[in-house]
């Protein structure tokens, strides 16, 4: 099977597998594409994926026939070009890029200007006519690919670079001339030797070799797998490798390079939107070293900013860049992200690819781009992440609020949060486990940080512009970003912030408006979204296209109420244990649980039938139309009883025992492993009372609400936990009795149903004889999950992330349903509950229920809704259709 793949340079289109982003990766086969539509780029090869994964699998050895590919490729690109790697005179350099099927960036490792040694720099001094610029680009690669390849720390080369520039008196890199950087060289190579007992690398090939090598093990990095892990991308996808011959941004004030989208990432405005620099190199603009410039004078203009925008700076490589855009965005429907090259006054293409951008923006350019004809309505009902959503789904700052702005960055992922400040990755992300909210300030991101910006509820940088690592990553997390705020100091040492006269440490609360760029003191107040606009439009389509229901999981009406204002059709899960948590009731819980008899038990339910009843007054009204699945007490005992000894005393005054009476009765209802103990239908069985002042409480309130609003409600009586048929027997006749009570004492008679969650193996394997007795199964998959794979879900945090690194299992099963394995129980249930009860309802209430994978799954089961929390539904909705649409 071919292992490399040529592109440019005159190189034929190639097969189908040379533009597969599953062989090619999504940058070798969007090069190849863009080569054969006949844009200017720069000829090159990929090694695929597939050699990535062989060379992991295969303890960090190549395929035999590679290093032969790889050669005869090379040589492709030195005919090319006119040019040989590795001649002292006239020297090929080459850039060596990772390329996944899906865009990670800042994940995986880059060296550029490869081909350099102490004998090639002064060919390219010779044949360029600058050596300013030979050895600016030989000391790039040094230090590029000490850290890459070499494991050297970056930090060692800045730090000499900032020494060399202060002694000089420079402020700015440009301002190093030839000697500067000859010097710089030599320094550079003293710090490898030292840090390595080894000169740096002189043989141009094993330079190749060695970078081929450090981007294959970059897909394995700490912050590829984290990455992977956040966004569900594979572990056995693996990387290509790209090496394409280099052109030069910094070759003087006629040479630029730049990052550009077609459109704006974070409005979704038909706006160019970019930026570049102008004697750099491509990693100058993303890394934030250099403030870069405006790519269009509309944008400069409207930023109030001085330095030229390239349309003004380079009008010509603009005009030619602007039709290229127009090109890529039509070929391939979508908006683009770009990297560009300008070499002397001439344009090359370095990369495209679909852009990342925010909820907002990905909603405005589907709907849009509809309207446009570029793509039909399945089209952007399919193009949209639902989980991008959830960014559209909470608070935003009060526009009335009062502010106290410190500062004003760039606007570089829209959103607003508020958090204490932390300095650092790890401490963010300590901090935000435990339950603290948290604004990671940084000079600048990198990849390493990638932990700490996913526990952030936002970031401030002090450098960087808006494409730089902390834009890109941010907006594609969903998290507000603030770059560029160079008013922002920090000194690490103290744990302290300086923004211009004031000063805050690490643990002040901060406030981020990554909409218009301010950074404010304290927290800010905020305001519910508003759900209107592209995203009504793109909800329409969806509902238009999907066969499941989206029902919500929700006990309070104050969360039936958004559940509804978000799409809900209904309640999935209504967990009656929550209503008894409050502290107007915890004490008759208790009373009830710790009574010694069924007279006292029932003496304690009487306080609190009216407070339950009520509870469903107020659901059943929110939900009044809409089917309602109500659960009855679910949770073991022990977790409402009383555990200090102020508590006891409390609930002795209650009920007269003494306190010594009431710690014994705990004592004697204490379980060793609760969650598998005396809970569920269990309690039902042996408290049969707990369960008949639920069932009146449902079926009273169900009157009522019917009665006042003449509007049908239909509650559904969830038994849980159950394991047998005859169990839900007995507790489907204790509740069709009571509602036979409740329907004779109002004169008035309602449709209900009585069903089960499936939470067990065992339930999932008699569902045939269960549904004897149920009208509808709603699968448990939260417990369902833990009984089939043995694991607490409350304990897994500790090792399952561990279990997803090692690709033991692909998700967090908690998180994305096991559909190898609890899947099964799902699927088997399914059919052998509609063989007994052709029209059974099925649905899922777990929090796989919000999930748009386990969503699909759902789908390809052929189950009749999902439930998922209030502001998961939109989410839910929009996955359902999606899965509808793949079916």
């Amino acid at each position: 099977m071919q292992t490399v793949y040529t592109f440019g340079g005159g190189a034929e289109r190639g097969d189908a597998r040379a533009r597969d982003k599953t062989v090619t990766g999504g940058k070798g086969s969007n090069l190849a594409e863009m080569a054969g539509i006949g844009l200017p780029v720069p000829p090159g090869f990929t090694i695929t994926t597939e050699e990535c994964v062989s060379y992991l699998r295969g303890g960090a050895d190549f395929t035999d026939g590679l290093r032969d590919a790889v050669a005869e490729a090379l040589t492709h690109i030195e005919r090319a070009v006119g040019k040989g790697f590795g001649d002292a005179g006239d020297p090929l350099l080459v850039s060596v890029r990772s390329g996944a099927r899906v865009s990670m960036p800042g994940m995986m490792d880059t060296v550029l200007n490869l081909g350099l040694n102490d004998e090639t720099v002064q060919g390219l001094a010779m044949t360029s006519g600058d050596p300013r610029f030979a050895w600016d680009s030989y000391r790039r690669f040094i230090q590029m690919y000490s850290d890459v390849v070499l494991g050297l720390d970056h930090g060692l080369f800045e730090e000499a670079l900032e020494i060399a520039k202060e002694q000089a008196g420079y402020f700015a890199d440009t301002e190093m001339v030839a000697a500067d950087w000859q010097a710089l060289v030599a320094e550079y190579k003293q710090i490898v030797a030292r840090e390595l007992g080894e000169p740096f690398p002189q043989d141009v090939h094993g330079q190749l070799w060695g970078a081929i090598r450090a981007v294959f093990d970059s897909w394995d990095s700490d912050r590829a797998k984290v990455y992977r892990r956040l966004n569900d991308i594979p572990a056995d996808w693996g990387t290509a490798v790209n090496v394409q011959a280099m052109v030069f941004g910094n070759m003087g004030e006629t040479s630029a390079t730049g990052v550009a989208f077609t459109r704006d990432p974070a409005t979704g405005e038909k706006a160019y939107y970019g930026e570049y620099l102008v004697n750099a190199q491509g990693e100058d603009v993303v890394a934030g070293i250099r403030t870069p410039q405006y790519l269009t004078r509309a944008a400069r203009e409207a930023a109030g900013a001085e330095q030229p925008s390239m349309e003004e700076a380079l009008p010509a490589a603009y005009t030619e860049l602007a039709a290229v855009f127009e090109l890529l965005e039509q070929h391939y429907r979508d908006m683009q992200d770009i990297e560009f090259t300008v070499q002397q006054g001439k344009l090359w293409m370095l990369q495209t690819r679909s852009g990342k951008r925010t909820a907002k923006a990905a909603l405005k350019m589907a709907v849009e781009m509809v309207g446009e004809g570029l793509i039909d309505e399945r089209e952007a009902v399919l193009r949209i992440d639902p989980m991008a959503l959830d960014q559209l789904l909470h608070p935003r700052l009060d526009p009335t609020a009062s502010r106290d702005v410190l500062t004003r960055g760039l606007p570089a992922s829209p959103g607003a949060a508020s958090g204490k400040i932390v300095l650092d990755a790890d401490t963010a992300e300590v901090w935000a486990g435990r339950g603290e909210k948290v604004i990671l300030v940084r000079v600048e991101t990198s990849p390493e940080d990638i932990h700490g910006m996913h526990a952030a509820q936002g970031v401030l940088t002090a450098r960087g512009g808006m494409t730089s690592h902390a834009a890109v990553v941010a907006r594609g997390m969903g998290r507000p970003c603030v770059s560029g705020a160079s008013a922002v100091s920090i000194v690490l040492k103290e744990r302290k912030l300086r923004i211009g006269n004031r000063e805050l440490a690490e643990g002040d609360t901060i406030t981020l408006d990554g909409t218009t760029g301010e950074v404010m003191a304290g927290e800010v107040p905020t305001i519910e979204p508003e759900l209107v606009g592209d995203f009504g439009v793109l909800m329409e389509w969806a509902d238009r296209h999907r066969r499941m229901k989206v029902r919500t999981n929700a006990e309070t009406p104050q969360d039936c109420r958004m559940a509804r204002q978000f799409g809900a059709e209904g309640i999935g899960l209504c967990r009656t244990e929550h209503m008894f948590f409050e502290a107007s009731r915890i004490s008759a819980v208790r009373e009830m649980i710790l009574a010694d008899d069924e007279a006292g038990r029932r003496t304690a339910l009487a306080k609190l039938l009216p407070e339950q009843r009520a509870d469903f007054v107020g659901i059943f009204t929110t939900m009044a139309g809409l089917p309602c699945t109500i659960r009855l007490l679910d949770p073991p005992l022990h977790e409402f009883l009383p555990h200090a000894d102020a508590e006891f005393a409390d609930l002795a005054d209650i009920t007269g025992h003494s306190v010594d009476h009431l710690k014994r009765r705990a004592s004697e209802l204490h379980e060793f492993n609760p969650m598998l103990g005396h809970r569920g239908c269990r309690l039902g069985i042996t408290f049969p009372e707990i369960y008949e002042m639920q069932a009146r409480a449902i079926f009273e309130a169900a009157c009522e609400v019917a009665e006042t609003s003449g509007e049908a409600v239909v509650p559904e009586v969830m038994i849980p936990l159950v394991g047998t048929a005859k169990e839900l027997s007995i507790l489907k006749k204790l509740v069709d009795g009571i509602a036979q009570q409740v329907f004779a004492e109002s004169g008035r008679t309602l449709d209900y149903l009585v069903g089960t969650m499936i939470e067990l193996p065992r339930a999932a394997l008699m569902a045939g004889e269960i549904a004897e007795e149920a009208s509808f199964f709603s699968f448990g998959t939260n417990d369902l999950t833990q009984t089939t794979l043995g694991v607490s879900r409350d304990d897994a945090a500790r090792f399952l992330s561990v279990y997803v690194d090692k690709g033991i299992y692909p998700r967090d099963p908690f998180v994305s349903l096991d559909v190898e394995g609890v899947g099964q129980l799902v699927t088997l249930a399914a059919e052998r509950g509609r063989a007994t009860r052709p029209e059974i309802k099925l649905g899922i209430c777990g929090e796989h229920g919000g999930d748009p994978a386990s969503i699909a799954f759902c789908e390809a089961t052929g189950l009749d809704y999902v439930s998922a929390s209030p502001f998961r539904v939109p989410i839910a909705r929009l996955a359902a259709a999606q899965a509808s649409l793949r079916a």
